[in-house]
C-alpha cells in the first residue's frame, strides 16, 4: 500500500469551510443578542407592572373600606418582596425601596381623597435613562418613560 493514498477516503471539513461556519454563527449572534436583551429588559419591566397594579388593588381595597385614599404603603398592606428589586416606588408622600442611581424622584404621584397616581422608578438596563410607569384609580397604566426602546 502506498502512504501517498492513505488518507485519500477520510472525510472532513477543510478550514474554509469550518470558517464559513463560523462566520454565519457571528452573523446570526450579532443579530439575535441585541433582541435578547430588549425582550430581557421588556420581561423586567413586569415587575413594574404588576407591583402598581397591586398597588391600585390595595388603596381600592383602602377606599371601599375608609371611603378616601391614602398615601401610605402600610396602611394599604402593600410591600415589595425579594432581593432583586428594580423600582422604586412612590404613592404621595410615600415612597418604597431605593431610588436607583441615576434616576430622580417624581412629581407625577398624587394622592386626594378622590383620586391617586402611583409612580414605579427604575433603570433596568444601567443606560443613563429611568423607566417611569404611573397606574391611576382608573386602573391606566401608562409608561411615562421607556427604558427599553432607549
Amino acid at each position: 500500500m502506498n502512504r501517498r493514498y492513505r488518507f485519500h477516503n477520510q472525510k472532513g471539513f477543510s478550514l474554509t469551510e469550518l470558517m464559513i461556519v463560523v462566520a454565519i454563527i457571528g452573523i446570526l449572534a450579532t443579530i439575535a443578542i441585541p433582541n435578547f436583551l430588549r425582550y430581557q429588559a421588556r420581561a423586567k419591566q413586569t415587575e413594574a407592572k404588576s407591583n402598581l397594579v397591586a398597588i391600585h388593588t390595595s388603596e381600592i381595597s383602602y377606599f371601599a373600606e375608609n371611603n378616601g385614599f391614602i398615601d401610605d404603603f402600610n396602611a394599604i398592606g402593600f410591600g415589595v418582596s425579594g432581593s432583586s428589586q428594580r423600582y422604586y416606588y412612590e404613592l404621595g408622600n410615600a415612597n418604597l425601596g431605593t431610588l436607583p442611581s441615576g434616576c430622580t424622584a417624581s412629581t407625577l404621584d398624587v394622592v386626594s381623597a378622590s383620586g391617586f397616581t402611583a409612580v414605579a422608578i427604575g433603570n433596568i438596563d444601567g443606560d443613563a435613562t429611568c423607566d417611569v410607569w404611573t397606574i391611576d384609580d382608573q386602573k391606566v397604566l401608562t409608561n411615562v418613560v421607556n427604558d427599553v426602546s432607549s
